[in-house]
């Protein structure tokens, strides 16, 4: 297949190459386009055969659900039922933007985006070329991010074309996802709402608006039973994992710096390949190895734009190793290093 790449120009799609994504979409095809959390690769929502093309380009399990990105609040009603006041006041609060909310869904959605599951995960998008996109394609799009399985999600166009060139029909290019991490996602399709993936909205912006809302279990834990579904992307198989072996160091910093240091050194002089998550404040107290800024650890916003890139970057120079300072786990710190333990294979060393 041969996979067409288009730009935009700051941040706005020519007509010309919109109409052709649009088409792309309403024949069954891929097309991936950014958003302001991830790119995304995006199919007809409500075509059973679209979204199985999905599946097969990113070599992603088929029952691991799949998003369904509106472009109007009002279609959320079109596409779930049995709607809890609680979605629509969150929806009020917080759409456009990176939250998904999971419902119980009519038969209009398919079996082959919701991962043979009863609901349906619904996102409206921030991104004006998503919206538009989706718009005009007929107001439902099923997009998980835009790479192979398992990889870490792309946040540049460059990162999907590496994955999915000569797999999709289209790939627009965007620039730079603002965010960085997925959307948060929360399940109100049964009686008590539950946070099934940590991002940017946290848990004290949406217990603001909702009341309690606590996290699934296997957040930020080895989950889950063989047996068991999962009902939103990012729950059950391995995600955002480098090529290298990626160990996360946890402790006081000025321990885990030398822990870092040492084992970097030791690595390096058999001849291996290192790479160091570092910050900004820290990145000039490394020795040893490749050594790379995820952003400012006063900044959690830098540190979420910057992991998944990191990650990519250590592995076009093909790290063997790659050690990564852990980060605080409050707020978005909760969303960051349940990204980073799930792409360290929960891999941790607890430094005294």
């Amino acid at each position: 297949m041969k996979t067409i790449i288009v730009e935009a120009d700051k941040g706005i799609l020519s007509e010309s190459d919109l109409n052709t994504a649009t088409n792309i979409i309403k024949s069954g095809g891929l097309v991936a386009f950014p958003t302001e959390t991830v790119y995304g690769l995006g199919a007809d929502a409500l075509n059973p055969e679209a979204s199985k093309k999905i599946y097969k380009a990113k070599g992603r399990p088929s029952d691991n659900p799949l998003i369904v990105h509106i472009a109007d609040s009002g279609n959320m009603e079109q596409i779930a039922r049995e709607i809890p006041d609680k979605a629509f006041r969150l929806a009020e609060v917080f759409w456009p933007g990176p939250l998904t909310i999971i419902l119980n869904k009519k038969d209009i959605v398919p079996f082959s985006t919701t991962g043979g599951l009863n609901t349906v995960a619904i996102r409206l998008p921030a991104s004006g070329i998503a919206k538009d996109l989706i718009s005009r394609s007929g107001g439902y799009i099923a997009a998980p991010s835009a790479n192979i399985s398992g990889k870490p999600s792309p946040t540049r166009a460059e990162h999907v074309i590496a994955d999915l060139s000569g797999k999709v029909d289209m790939i627009i290019d965007g620039g730079k996802s603002t965010l960085g991490l997925e959307s948060t996602i929360i399940d109100l399709s049964s009686d008590e709402p539950i946070i099934l993936r940590p991002g940017c909205i946290t848990k004290a912006m949406l217990e603001n608006i909702i009341g309690n809302a606590p996290y699934d279990k296997a957040i930020l834990g080895k989950i889950i039973e063989k047996d068991i579904k999962p009902k939103a992307p990012g729950m059950k198989y391995s995600h955002y994992a480098p090529e290298g072996c990626l160990t996360i160091y946890e402790g006081n910093i000025e321990s885990v710096i030398l822990a870092i240091n040492k084992k970097a050194k030791e690595i390096t002089e058999k001849g291996k390949t290192v790479g160091i998550i570092a910050t900004e404040e820290t990145k000039g107290l490394y020795r040893y190895g490749n050594i790379k800024s995820i952003g400012r650890r006063g900044d959690e916003d830098s540190i979420a734009a910057g992991l998944y890139a990191v990650l990519r970057d250590f592995d076009d120079i093909h790290a063997e190793y790659i050690f990564s300072e852990s980060f605080a786990r409050g707020d978005l710190g909760q969303a960051i290093m349940n990204r980073l333990l799930k792409a360290a294979g929960y891999r941790v060393e607890k430094i005294l």
